[in-house]
């Protein structure tokens, strides 16, 4: 029998656009008595986190509260540069991994080189902590990952006789054959504006969405026959396997699943709790039926995924630095990450990710295949605003729509660079 967690939302990355923030320090507080204002972003900290966190903070720092203030993903961006450039800013503040260097890079962040070595040094995720850092310096700590793992369901696997794919053409393949044989199932759910796991099928095919040149330029690489290879292949997953809305987002794509009515789902590997178990943390249909894989890789192993996941800093107009500094040691704790690790979340520090709570033997390996190869966006504080644009999303919900490969990531491309080399 398996062990049901508390379900845990998926999180859905945001688009970000970041005005510059004025200032690199913080407030002229040094410690004392005051609130401190927490932004967590959706559902995806556990109650029992969010517990700790309070009780710790207050028992720490006698006659100072702290409030988390729960934020959602839609809008996040706007909000967050409104409030970090604003007199009445909260003190820490979580954010996606791939908004990170645009706030790191602004100002908008307090440096947290002074207290890199208390919040886990080296142990620290090094993909997460280079999405954090400007300049060689420090800005926004990992606060936790979650590469994509692939859910699928045993029953609906058998009854249309296919089984786990070892490569991705199989894992294409097996997708159209599911969706045949399952009339209004998607064999793959892939709403349109999910670009995170439209990336594995570029970098499979040996593609890149764009690279650095040695001096400093970005080249897009979309339109490349190698990008192009790999967007034909999402072309026919969206088109002949998947009934997922063509300009839909991946926001609760677990409710199909979960529901029968998709027989293949990527998502992080948290998503798996919100899979076996409802709101009410009650077993669902699908909690005996459902099996995980690694995406394969277009020769076989595990593909190149993207990492998925939050960093969280103090925001450079915090009042209270040091109390704010109080709360973030805490969150970057053994006792604080193992209590996310234990609610499926893959924690900030390299030390703790055999805490990563699995149902199932195969689920903690399928975890860490995954984990090995995953990758992030393009490293470039202008990421951020390729991201508000929409670019990536309308690219991908156009080729939903079945519109020409080529032509779409031409002009994709275009963008991108006009963007990152602005």
């Amino acid at each position: 029998m398996k062990k049901f967690l508390p379900a845990v939302a998926l999180m859905g990355a945001s688009a970000i656009a970041l005005a510059g923030c004025a200032g690199t320090g913080g407030g002229t507080s040094s410690g004392g008595s005051a609130q401190i204002r927490v932004w967590l972003v959706g559902t995806d900290t556990p109650q029992d986190a969010r517990d700790y966190l309070v009780k710790t903070f207050e028992d720490q720092n006698p006659g100072s509260t702290l409030v988390i203030e729960e934020q959602q993903w839609t809008g996040l961006v706007d909000k967050l540069t409104t409030s970090l450039s604003s007199n009445d800013s909260p003190d820490v503040v979580e954010m996606g991994n791939t908004q990170a260097p645009a706030f790191t890079s602004s100002g908008a962040l307090l440096s947290l080189g002074d207290i890199e070595d208390e919040l886990g040094g080296s142990d620290l995720l090094p993909g997460f902590v280079e999405a954090g850092s400007w300049d060689g310096e420090l800005y926004a700590a990992p606060y936790y990952s979650g590469s994509r793992v692939v859910f699928y369901n045993t029953a609906q696997y058998a009854q249309a006789g296919v089984s786990v794919p070892t490569t991705l053409d199989e894992y294409v393949s097996n997708g159209v054959t599911l969706a045949a044989a399952l009339p209004g199932v998607s064999g793959v759910y892939f709403p349109g504006k999910d670009w995170y796991n439209g990336l594995p099928f570029i970098w499979e095919n040996g593609g890149e969405v764009a690279v650095q040149s040695d001096d400093g330029s970005w080249d897009a690489q979309l339109s490349s026959a190698e990008s192009i290879a790999g967007l034909e292949q999402v072309q026919e997953l969206m088109t002949k396997a998947s009934s997922a809305p063509k300009d839909g987002d991946e926001t609760e794509g677990w409710v199909p699943f979960r529901t029968q009515q998709a027989a293949t789902y990527s998502a992080p590997s948290w998503a798996y709790w919100s899979i076996v178990a409802d709101e009410d943390k009650q077993a669902t249909a699908v909690a005996e039926t459902t099996g995980e894989f690694a995406l394969p890789g277009a020769k076989g192993g595990a593909a190149q995924v993207f990492a998925g996941g939050s960093n969280v800093g103090i925001a450079a107009k915090s009042k209270n630095p040091e109390l704010a500094k109080s709360a973030l040691e805490i969150m970057l704790s053994d006792e604080y990450q193992t209590i996310l690790a234990e609610a499926g979340l893959v924690p900030a520090k390299t030390s703790l990710g055999d805490k990563v709570a699995a149902a199932t033997p195969e689920l903690a390996s399928v975890i860490a295949s995954a984990a090995v190869n995953a990758k992030l966006t393009p490293a470039s504080p202008n990421w951020a605003d390729v991201e508000a644009q929409g670019i990536m999303q309308d690219l991908f919900v156009n080729i939903a729509g079945g519109g020409d490969v080529a032509s779409l990531a031409a002009a994709a491309d275009e963008q991108i660079e006009s963007i990152l080399n602005g």
